[in-house]
């Protein structure tokens, strides 16, 4: 039987969630048709961090760049950040060029560690970047096999990663994300859903993001769980997977419930031994949807990798809201500041303070404008019911102006997924020299099914809750939205194209 597990209190580090699976060998990580116990996933990072501190300059931050996919390999990063204080950088690998180089500068990597295609050189770096499948570096590493197992006394403040910002509203900004804010959520949603050693947690979405580390990755690390791991994310796969590895426990972000949804049904889909999928941003609709097909509860929450602002659904609230607002959650004017009365959309803020923003690493001045005024502003839109529930409307960059009018995105695009055939939807504005900006929708719609402009007008018309001015002047209808890595829509590309994009664009008459 193991050891009991420490209380939230007292698991204020990723280290002290660590240290207990050391010598457990009845448990591991699964990698495709790989597996390796815990205790020898815990040696393979002391080798790791053996090696990549014999490459480090000591009087430099120990930070490391991951441009890696869901492996083995990306884990012992975690675990060797654990371990000996190495800071792991997620990269995002969509990012290519001056771009990714520019992410590699500001986190002050010292190294770049990769295993796909080459996406960045050395000198384009401007540091060593490692290809961990190359012969070289396993014979490097094997140099340092056997190393000392031996773990540092971090305080929970200290530096564990560094994850950027998506990126669709500006460029990518390093989130600090410290030792307590790993293992606290990871504590916090092991003792929350009741996972333990007999567990096992599927991770398929990307480890160079937050969701991965904090709502995936930790929760088994607290849970003395094992983890399967799937390099990328694939819809056809997902309940194989879950499956396959006696999968129990799963997260996710954005749209992968949609896609998975997508997938032919079959009778035997609640045949499954998965008990507990948690994430965030999935559309309500899907939640339901997938706990029914699947025979799954799906638990879906309100956040950011910031995590200034986080909002969880409780059982007694309204389909489609975030869930109630709290003392510190509050949606107020963007101009003003003031508190929004029900029904009027504001921004979303932390009036009580930075709640788990630890800041941005190297950007002082944009971390001073998150905290403007000692508030933390999320940059989400939201509004809220009589009873204070809230709802999403968007971010501030999807805000549109409307003939004198502020309209949020978020609610136009809940209305458009109700319609049958609409499997996915994004909603953007598009310059109008007379009314400021036009309502333009994408959409993405499920096999089979063709876009006919009168039927989908009745179906606007007969939705009582879209008011006139939201109504799209434009209907873009393709096979796929423009998507970051981690599943969020490019909806600046989307109103750049407009209406001269290569998809089909419908004119669509009002009333």
């Amino acid at each position: 039987m193991p050891d009991p597990l420490p209380a939230v209190s007292e698991a204020s580090t990723v280290t002290d969630l660590l240290a207990p699976l050391a010598e457990v060998t009845d448990r591991g990580i699964h990698d495709g048709d790989q597996y390796v116990t815990w205790r020898d996933h815990v040696q393979s990072a002391a080798d790791l961090a053996s090696a990549l501190r014999a490459r480090m300059d000591p009087d430099r931050p120990p930070h490391v760049g991951v441009l890696l996919g869901n492996t083995t390999f990306f884990s012992s990063v975690l675990v060797a950040a654990g371990l000996a204080g190495l800071v792991p950088v997620g990269l995002n690998p969509t990012r290519r060029g001056a771009a990714l180089a520019r992410d590699v500068a500001r986190a002050d990597c010292q190294l770049v560690l990769t295993d796909g295609d080459d996406a960045l050189g050395d000198a384009e770096a401007g540091v060593p970047v490692i290809d961990v499948r190359s012969p070289q570096w396993t014979t490097e590493l094997a140099g340092h096999g056997g190393s000392p197992v031996t773990f540092i006394d971090p305080s929970p403040d200290d530096l564990y990663m560094l994850i950027f910002t998506s990126g669709t509203s500006g460029e990518p900004k390093a989130v600090r994300v410290t030792h307590d804010k790993v293992a606290f959520p990871g504590r916090m949603l092991a003792e929350r859903f009741g996972l333990g050693a007999s567990d096992v947690c599927y991770l398929s979405m990307p480890l160079f993001h937050s969701n991965a580390v904090m709502a995936g990755w930790s929760v088994a690390v607290a849970a003395g769980a094992s983890i399967a791991l799937r390099r990328r994310f694939s819809a056809s796969q997902f309940i194989p997977d879950v499956r396959r590895y006696r999968a129990t426990y799963a997260n996710y972000v954005g749209k992968p419930l949609s896609y998975v949804l997508a997938t032919a049904a079959r009778d035997d889909d609640a045949d499954n031994p998965l008990k507990i999928l948690y994430g965030n941003e999935g559309a309500p609709r899907d939640v339901v949807r997938f706990g029914e097909r699947f025979g799954v509860v799906v638990v879906d929450g309100f956040g950011s990798t910031e995590g200034g602002v986080s909002i969880a659904r409780t059982p007694d609230t309204p389909e489609g809201s975030l869930g109630p607002l709290t003392d510190e959650v509050a949606i107020v004017d963007v101009e003003t500041g003031r508190p929004c009365p029900p029904g009027v959309i504001g921004e979303l803020v932390n009036p009580t303070g930075p709640g788990w923003f630890r800041g941005y690493y190297g950007d002082e001045g944009a971390q001073d404008e998150r905290m403007a005024g000692g508030v933390y502003h999320s940059g989400d839109l939201a509004y809220r019911d009589e009873a204070g529930y809230a709802y999403f409307a968007g971010r501030l960059g999807d805000w549109m102006r409307v003939d004198g009018e502020n309209l949020g995105t978020a609610p136009i695009e809940r209305v458009l997924l109700r319609h049958d055939a609409v499997v996915e939807a994004a909603v953007y504005p598009i310059p109008d020299p007379v009314v400021g900006d036009q309502v333009m929708a994408a959409l993405v719609l499920h096999d089979g099914h063709d876009f006919d402009v009168d039927q989908f007008h009745d179906f606007l018309a007969a939705q009582s809750d879209l008011g006139p001015k939201q109504w799209p002047s434009y209907v873009r209808v393709g096979t796929a939205l423009p998507r970051t890595e981690t599943f969020k829509v490019l909806k600046r590309l989307l109103s750049a194209e407009g209406t001269t994009c290569d998809d089909p664009v419908h004119p669509i008459r009002r009333g």
